[in-house]
């Protein structure tokens, strides 16, 4: 509805607010002004503009950029929800729509009165329902889900601000989409990144372009195509001052310039992705779009990148150049990024290799990845994909840039390939799948590397304090990658985990709710592990003696495994041919663990017992006999489940007294633990009746042998039958 005077129309100035992601308010202000929008000012998320209704289509119509565009009713002073009540009853709701359309109130914020978003939504739902009642007026519905009019409302700063959604459906939804990839961006967000990046319709690749929103969108831009121009629904739709004629005007302009844009539109895009599922759903999207002409899919793995553009037909002429712009995967777990800092990596040796004198745009949330590109940026924006804070990067190509031959973390690497060399033949000379590759052998580097099959576990220790973080960070990442290198595993089947070095307080901890387990083979036991769900595997590579150990005494032998965890000591003493074993555990998980390892192995039966106790004080209360007892208890624990805490310095002499009683006359007591610095109690041994010999030397494994501390193993008799 337009207001006239004398018979011509009159230019009303409104009030409108357009809300955008969190580092996008310049660039929609500037398109706002643009579109001829006035007294433009950003905040927070968001950018206020006045202008005529037509501004407020065009917004809805044309803007890249914005979530929502709302038309400001009104603010006032809000102290209580009385305040709340009067100033929603005072706004002329008959005049923006009738008692026959739905409507839906979305409020935010909250102070001492409204404490609850739903509870200032319910007012001003009552305020406006009292409002058409009292004026005779048949009321209207609720709808929540797809309204016909929804109204907005904000608290903050004392204030109160509602407002008419004239969007509808949320403006990033450009009614394209036949499906997507796992993690999409939104169209809004590409749109911001196109902008960033300078692009000014030069060929473009996404090289990992998921469903394709980013090829899309700068179709859309290359053909001058209105973003809302395929929506079906605006929030206006039912709105009584709607002017129709004047919306079809505005549309019937943008059908025509997206029309004449398509006509002389020659861009060049191409987009690749490793999955072809993915890469169908792109394609769907682009056709949907009305832009599949305009771009070229291939399935290409970003290990093997390749320049799209034609070499010159010509020797000696210039390759033309262009512009790559993407939004790799950045994970938003740990045990996710050995797998993308091998992407990122390979992302960056192709950029080198093959696109010299492109201009490059990288968006992630993660400033670790993009240093694995090698690349050195020209700017960088900060924006936010949803929650997630994000860099975005642009770079510039040297035209005489070459792939960087130097190795990542080169000392590392040369260890590890050392270590490589000396223990793979080892490990299957002995029949082993898991064992340790590196051990912090050199200082800067500081972590564990296990192998198990073809899989590496890497397990970083707490830096000291006097390190920072940031570079802690990066040696990390750097050490990941050189592994990848020189071992050839798939990123995919390398697990990153972060460990501090501490004496047993977090023996067992819990790192996720998944399964993923598999199996190995150890001496000819066969065990499962579980490399991801848990900080330890299940099963403690450094006692693999040990257990070997315990397998060549027990035949014949009522065999008792204390403090089991999950069993793998009495699988070894139960092959060795154990007349009968008991595994004592206080955790029901491990118990079952150790039970399922006892069936892997066909060790079934009345003779096989698993006990879930405090294991301390199921010690202090047994009274059977056992011919060979193994215990290896926590360095120190204080779990809910135990009555006491334990600590293996303290408490060791009680506890071989509590086992004296259940040793065998000739049985034997392998005790292990692994306290640096641990001094068995040699004297009150003996005052118990018992002699102990160091077997520590024996126990070490090949894989250990640069760790001097990373066990002690003790064997212990009865004194009388030692000799």
């Amino acid at each position: 509805m337009r207001a006239y005077f004398y018979g011509f129309p009159v230019s009303v100035m409104k009030e409108f607010f357009a809300t955008c992601p969190k580092g996008l308010e310049n660039l929609l202000a500037v398109e706002l002004t643009n579109l001829g929008a006035e007294l433009v000012r950003e905040t927070v998320a968001g950018v206020h503009f006045k202008g005529e209704l037509a501004i407020g289509y065009k917004a809805c119509l044309w803007s890249r950029f914005a979530s929502r565009i709302v038309l400001v009713l009104s603010e006032f002073q809000m102290n209580d929800d009385l305040d709340l009540y009067l100033g929603a009853h005072t706004i002329p709701w008959e005049e923006h729509f009738s008692g026959t359309a739905t409507i839906a109130v979305d409020f935010t914020g909250t102070n001492p009165a409204i404490r609850n978003t739903q509870y200032g939504a319910l007012k001003i739902k009552d305020a406006i329902v009292d409002r058409f009642t009292k004026r005779g007026h048949v009321r209207p519905d609720v709808d929540k889900k797809s309204p016909d009019i929804r109204i907005m409302a904000h608290l903050g700063k004392g204030k109160a601000n509602i407002t008419l959604d004239l969007s509808g459906p949320a403006l990033h939804q450009r009614f394209y989409r036949q499906g997507t990839g796992e993690a999409p961006l939104k169209e809004n967000l590409a749109a911001a990144m196109i902008a960033r990046s300078g692009w000014a319709g030069e060929p473009m690749m996404d090289p990992m372009c998921g469903s394709g929103t980013l090829l899309i969108e700068a179709a859309f831009i290359a053909a001058d195509m209105a973003p809302a121009l395929r929506r079906e629904r605006f929030g206006f739709d039912r709105w009584l001052q709607h002017d129709s004629e004047l919306w079809q005007s505005l549309m019937m302009e943008a059908q025509v310039r997206a029309k004449r844009g398509m006509q002389r539109c020659e861009v060049k895009l191409f987009g690749c992705d490793a999955d072809t599922r993915v890469l169908m759903k792109a394609r769907d999207n682009a056709k949907a779009a009305g832009v599949a002409h305009l771009i070229t899919f291939k399935q290409a793995d970003v290990t093997a990148l390749e320049n799209p553009l034609p070499m010159p037909a010509v020797e000696g002429e210039a390759r033309q150049v262009g512009m790559l712009i993407s939004n790799p995967p950045y994970g938003e777990r740990l045990g996710e990024f050995p797998a993308l800092l091998e992407v990122h990596q390979a992302l960056g040796d192709a950029l080198r290799r093959s696109f010299q004198g492109w201009k490059v745009t990288i968006l992630s949330a993660s400033p670790e990845l993009l240093s694995c590109l090698r690349l050195r940026a020209d700017k960088q924006y900060r924006l936010f994909n949803g929650a997630l804070e994000c860099q975005l990067r642009n770079y510039q190509i040297a035209l005489d840039s070459v792939a960087s031959q130097k190795e990542v973390a080169q000392d590392f690497a040369n260890r590890l390939r050392k270590n490589l060399k000396t223990l793979e033949k080892w490990a299957s000379k002995e029949g082993i799948d898991c064992y340790r590759l590196y051990d912090a052998d050199l200082p800067e580097y500081n972590a564990a590397i296990d192998r198990y099959r073809d899989y590496l576990v890497v397990q970083e220790y707490a830096a000291p304090k006097d390190i920072p973080a940031q570079k802690t960070r990066q040696r990390l990442l750097d050490m990941v990658q050189a592994a990848i290198k020189v071992t050839g595993m798939d990123g995919e089947k390398v697990i990153l985990k972060v460990r501090e070095r501490q004496e047993g307080k977090q023996q067992y901890q819990k790192l996720s709710e998944e399964q993923h387990r598999m199996e190995v083979q150890e001496y000819g036991a066969r065990l499962w592990v579980n490399l991801y769900d848990y900080l330890d595997t299940g099963l403690f590579l450094d006692h693999r003696q040990t257990r070997r150990m315990l397998g060549q005494m027990a035949r014949g032998k009522r065999f008792l495994n204390l403090f089991a965890y999950t069993g793998s000591a009495t699988v070894h003493a139960g092959l060795g041919g154990a007349s009968e074993t008991t595994t004592v555990d206080m955790s029901h998980t491990y118990l079952n663990w150790a039970q399922d390892n006892m069936r892997l192995n066909s060790l079934v039966g009345r003779q096989h017992k698993f006990v879930q106790a405090d294991c301390l004080k199921w010690l202090s209360e047994a009274d059977e006999q056992y011919d060979l007892i193994f215990i290896d208890p926590p360095t120190f624990s204080n779990s809910k489940r135990m009555d006491e805490s334990f600590d293996v310095q303290r408490d060791h002499l009680l506890l071989m007294q509590h086992l004296k009683r259940l040793l065998a006359a000739d049985g034997t007591l392998v005790f292990s633990n692994n306290k640096r610095h641990f001094k068995m109690d040699l004297a009150g041994l003996e005052a118990a009746g018992l002699k102990a010999q160091n077997i520590t030397g024996k126990t070490r494994p090949k894989d250990f042998e640069r760790n001097q501390h990373i066990h002690n193993c003790w064997i212990i008799t009865h004194a009388e039958t030692q000799g």
